[in-house]
């Protein structure tokens, strides 16, 4: 066979210059902030103990004017979700309601009526959503249901689909406006069956759920998980991401070790704030499983199979009646996909 090396060369070359083009266009053309509505992250998350006593249910952050961030402590839940409250003109969103034995309702009330006042505002229709619909996300639902001017998506797959209006799940990407602030409302399940990812073009923020965070990656369908991931690398192409923002703190700032199940106090945890490069780092190390994931610890976050089924009792993996404690019951769903017996790390 006759090699022409000129040309290999040309195309190699043109290729790399391609590669090269494509990144670019994802960055900025001068350091000035990308063009989005800046904001800023705390240096630190207040830590939840040692000592609870008199502890708040939860940390308010103003990102910015228009975005509010809240941690709910784990002197209440050990989970310590993160909340999100974005407003536009038009409307609010309130991305999940937290663990539950909170006063979720009365703090979110209170940033409601403080960003009222500022803008001399009457009132504001509120969407409360979820990025997916596990326990410790939407414990609080029905405090804030009784929220008025208040729309709460059910917490199921039916219920997101047809309140965002999917209708070629999970492959279609669909924009939800609050009001000169678009929304793309993307679905990533794998995490869990309605699992949704969120990109705020006003902030260039994408909000991940339980699907990316630095920490323990559960992953209940493999399948769903690795295409999900593939589709968030596709669609962040060419865009702003200044922040991955996941619900969630389990690393700590020491790479490759996260803190324990059940872990209250944390002092010196991992920034909650990823980026695009940790969403291409997942999915590289995905592509390198072919299809058989298996717990793997990277720098800021661990990729592990569970098995949710064994919380059912229909399933044939069910872990059994007599296992009623709920820490204990989350350590049995994660000790493994679905059909292993994978010893914890406890």
């Amino acid at each position: 066979m006759i090699v022409n090396r000129p040309r290999i060369r040309a195309l190699c070359a043109a290729l790399i210059l391609g590669c090269i083009a494509a990144s670019a266009y994802a960055q900025a053309p001068e350091p000035d902030g990308g063009s989005v509505s800046r904001g800023a992250m705390p240096r630190a998350w207040r830590v939840s103990g040692p000592d609870c006593r008199g502890q708040p249910a939860f940390e308010v952050h103003r990102y910015n004017p228009d975005l509010y961030i809240l941690r709910e402590s784990g002197c209440s839940d050990f989970e310590k979700p993160f909340l999100y409250l974005l407003f536009g003109r038009d409307r609010a969103m309130l991305l999940d309601t937290g663990a539950g034995n909170t006063d979720v309702d009365r703090v979110v009330r209170g940033i409601l009526d403080s960003w009222l006042e500022r803008h001399r505002r009457e009132s504001l229709p509120l969407i409360v959503a979820h990025t997916h619909a596990h326990p410790d996300h939407i414990a609080g639902d029905e405090q804030l249901r009784r929220l008025p001017h208040t729309t709460l998506v059910a917490p199921n797959l039916d219920a997101v689909r047809a309140f965002f209006g999917i209708a070629r799940w999970p492959t279609q990407i669909v924009t939800f406006d609050l009001g000169a602030r678009p929304l793309d409302i993307i679905p990533i399940p794998g995490h869990e069956a309605s699992s949704i990812a969120i990109y705020d073009r006003v902030t260039g923020i994408l909000f991940t759920g339980d699907t990316l965070y630095p920490g323990r990656l559960y992953v209940d369908d493999a399948p769903a998980y690795v295409d999900s991931i593939r589709r968030l690398v596709a669609f962040t192409d060419g865009k702003i991401v200044t922040e991955v923002l996941g619900n969630h703190i389990e690393e700590t700032r020491t790479p490759y070790l996260d803190y324990p199940i059940g872990t209250v106090y944390q002092p010196d945890e991992h920034p909650l704030a990823l980026g695009r490069a940790h969403l291409l780092e997942l999915n590289a190390a995905l592509a390198a499983m072919h299809g058989k994931l298996r717990r793997m610890a990277l720098r800021d976050f661990t990729v592990w199979p569970i098995c949710f089924a064994r919380a059912d009792p229909k399933s044939k993996y069910w872990m059994g009646a007599n296992v009623t404690d709920p820490l204990e019951q989350e350590r049995r769903i994660i000790s493994g996909a679905c059909g292993e017996n994978v010893p914890p790390p406890w």
